[in-house]
Formats: structure tokens, C-alpha cells, sequence
């Protein structure tokens, strides 16, 4: 008799909404595409946060989002210092594996960046906002 684990099916539906808001907002039809996006951001986002504020963002995501934002972390090597919306570009592309699809970063950053924001409460979008270079600000704003 196959049981369901609510709490499974609930990380694994809402980590769908997110891949496809994602793929929605960035233009593709790719869902593999979208979620390779969004870990990218993800990962290239968390390693320039201080660490609290990478928990804090952590705490505010779908149970199975929050596996893939802590894959490969090493805390003790962040934050990496982010100097530009440059620098941060070539940081999210740097995570975006060669699979024969390139993706533009800034496309991929304000797709999972409004993906961010319709999905987590409170100030926390905007504390996140705050730590981080005018430039890399607006970027996120766009």
C-alpha cells in the first residue's frame, strides 16, 4: 500500500511553481533550463550574502529549493566580496553548467529574482536588496 508524505508532495508541487515562474518569466518553454537558472542564481546569490542573511533566505524557501540553495555551500569561503552587477553576472554564469543552451545571466537573474519576490514574505527581499551593491540593487529591480 503506497502511502503519500504531505510534506513531500507539497516541496515537490511548490518547487514546480517555482521552475515555472521561472521559465515563464525568463521567455523558455525548458523547464530543465529554468531549474538550471534558478539553482545558478541561487547558488551565485548565496555565496556573496553574509551567512545569517543566506539562513534567513534559506528559511523562506520550498523545503526541496532550500536543498538545491545549500548544494555545494562551503560557509567558511563566504561571503565573496561582489563589487558590481558585472561581477555578479559573470558569478551566476560561472554556476550555469554548458549544456549546448546558453542562457543570458541577466535574463536568468531577474526571471528567479521575481520569482523570489512573489514567493517570500515579508522584508526579507528588500533586506537582501540592501546588502548589496547600488548597481547589483538595480539590477534586481529591473
Amino acid at each position: 500500500m503506497a502511502q503519500n508524505l504531505d510534506v513531500i508532495d507539497t516541496t515537490v508541487q511548490k518547487t514546480h511553481i517555482w521552475i515555472n515562474d521561472v521559465a515563464a518569466e525568463a521567455g523558455w518553454d525548458d523547464k530543465h533550463k529554468a531549474y538550471l537558472a534558478q539553482r545558478a542564481v541561487l547558488h551565485a546569490l548565496r555565496d556573496r550574502l553574509p551567512i545569517d542573511e543566506a539562513a534567513d533566505l534559506s528559511a523562506q524557501l520550498p523545503m526541496l529549493v532550500r536543498g538545491i540553495y545549500f548544494e555545494g555551500w562551503r560557509p567558511s569561503q563566504t561571503p565573496k566580496r561582489l563589487r558590481s552587477a558585472e561581477e555578479f553576472l559573470n558569478a551566476v554564469a560561472a554556476h550555469f553548467p554548458n549544456t549546448g543552451d546558453p542562457a543570458d545571466p541577466e535574463t536568468m537573474v531577474r526571471a528567479v529574482f521575481r520569482t523570489i519576490e512573489r514567493n517570500i514574505e515579508g522584508g526579507e527581499v528588500e533586506h537582501i536588496r540592501g546588502i548589496l551593491p547600488e548597481d547589483v540593487r538595480r539590477l534586481l529591480a529591473a
